[in-house]
């Protein structure tokens, strides 16, 4: 897997590494170097090396730097003068990260990582009002996944007639920066779809949700209802969507509703009164844990990862652990 390494004046590099944890999860073979106003660029240099010696793999090395032309460049270019295998992108903004994240899972090269990450950098930056960005510039034009059912004759069938749920999760937070960047990009999806009455009928909520969207993906929320009907609506058959549930009783409703949900991902549960913490980021009450019971009944599996990497407690264990088991299972 190729190493990174954070470079900035100050401490930019660690703050922006710990934001990546954040989103994306903890990260092996990623070293922030700082550049401190008591240090002289040989000093810097030598953090630089400790931080690559410090790495299982010293043969693909990606450099994500602040500013192009400050010290931390050009000292990173002097290692890549004897390094062709090394490659160094500046302007480290957030999305960059993630994306260098991303990438990786899949990229032999630090050079693969650096050409596509620099795109998405850019995208990164954006104005709200959106009429203050230049035209021309900033993030791509998102792409269209699937045309609204209101803008197609009823009855039509897109591509084979049937949405297909690349990923169905359970977050009490919803559409947020895990989701946006790790998992819709894991899953491959082309739309993300809020599957809540509550949200439905909150529009800042829903406005909000609706601009967290990566770019080339679009974000919709629905009632429970209004879900169903789109999944049997043959208008709908291009999407490949990641449903996104605030609990499980939501998710039981859905079931019920004749959408066929096989597998669904319990990444976040926020604790209240009345709930009990399963782990680090899952709480329940009773009312969650019979939905959880009765989806199992309905063949429904489960994991709980909270990013694609991570690895995934039995939630029935967890609840049997804690004494939440209903009566009757």
């Amino acid at each position: 897997m190729v190493s990174i390494v954070l470079a900035s004046h100050g401490e930019f590099a660690t703050g922006i590494q710990q934001s990546g944890s954040m989103v994306f999860g903890d990260q092996e073979n990623v070293a922030a170097v700082t550049l401190m106003p008591s240090m002289g660029p040989d000093d810097f240099r030598a953090k630089l090396e400790d931080a690559i010696n410090g790495f299982d793999d010293q043969e693909q090395v990606l450099f994500l730097v602040d500013l192009w032309g400050g010290t931390p460049f050009n000292q990173v270019s002097t290692l890549l003068d004897s390094h062709d295998t090394w490659a160094a992108v500046t302007g480290l903004n957030l999305p960059m990260l993630i994306e260098a994240y991303t990438q990786r899972l899949s990229a032999e090269t630090a050079a693969e990582i650096a050409s596509n990450i620099f795109v998405e950098g850019r995208r990164g930056v954006r104005c709200k009002p959106e009429s203050l960005q230049p035209k021309g510039g900033g993030s791509a034009a998102p792409a269209q996944a699937a045309a609204p059912a209101g803008a197609i004759p009823e009855g039509t069938v897109m591509g084979d007639g049937q949405m297909k749920l690349a990923h169905v999760r359970i977050d009490s937070r919803l559409l947020h920066g895990q989701v946006a960047t790790n998992w819709a990009r894991s899953v491959g999806c082309n739309r993300i779809i809020v599957v809540s009455d509550a949200v439905a009928h909150d529009d800042l909520r829903k406005s909000l949700i609706v601009e967290a969207a990566p770019p080339g993906v679009k974000a919709n929320v629905t009632t429970i209802d209004q879900f169903a009907k789109c999944y049997h609506d043959p208008r709908f058959g291009e999407v490949k969507a990641l449903v996104l549930f605030e609990n499980p009783e939501d998710a039981l409703a859905t079931v019920e509703r004749d959408v066929p949900i096989e597998h669904i991902n319990i990444g976040s549960l926020a604790h209240s009164a009345g709930k009990t913490m399963l782990n680090q980021s899952i709480a329940v009450g009773p009312e969650d844990v019979k939905a959880i019971y009765e989806l199992k009944k309905d063949g429904v599996t489960f994991d709980t990862q909270k990013v694609p990497t991570d690895g995934s407690d039995d939630i029935f264990k967890l609840i049997k652990d804690n004494g939440l088991v209903p009566a009757g299972e």
